[in-house]
């Protein structure tokens, strides 16, 4: 598991345009939320994805981008972010290695069966590089508010 205060895991992966988005785009110049959900457009994600469009413009004064990450493709994210008209850039980790490197592909148990998927995960990630914060396993109602107040405090 990632903790506070070590370097963050460096990244390159597409996004919903099909465009490279590194975390070395960033670094001091921005800070970064980086959320990993389980799939688009099923519930949680979605409300997640909402809440953090819905508080955008806070971060953004903040200094502050919002990067969501799932295994799906870049034509689902763009399909997601249309059907909610979304306001963050979501990176398509079809190889999971971005998933890996931040420790969010986990075995989970549902009903009796064992399977991989994502484990709803958040990093922020100061200008420097830095993990400000590390979540692992949140709930996604009120989730953005909470990441909000944190970047606040940077």
């Amino acid at each position: 598991m990632l903790e506070k205060h070590q370097p963050a895991p460096l990244f390159s992966a597409k996004n919903q345009f099909d465009e490279t988005v590194s975390l070395s785009d960033y670094l001091e110049k921005k800070n970064v939320v980086l959320y990993f959900y389980p799939k688009d457009d099923t519930p949680g994600c979605t409300i997640e994805a909402n809440q953090f469009t819905q508080l955008i413009d806070e971060f953004a004064k903040a200094d502050t981008v919002v990067i969501g990450v799932s295994k799906d493709t870049c034509a689902s994210h763009m399909d997601f972010i249309k059907k909610f008209d979304l306001k963050v850039d979501l990176l398509a980790d079809v190889g999971g290695e971005l998933c890996e490197s931040y420790d969010v592909w986990r075995e989970r148990e549902k009903n009796g069966v064992k399977s991989m998927a994502i484990l709803r995960s958040t990093f922020i990630i100061n200008k420097e590089g830095i993990l400000e914060d590390v979540a692992y396993g949140v709930t996604p109602e009120g989730h953005a508010q909470k990441v909000l107040e944190k970047v606040k405090q940077l």
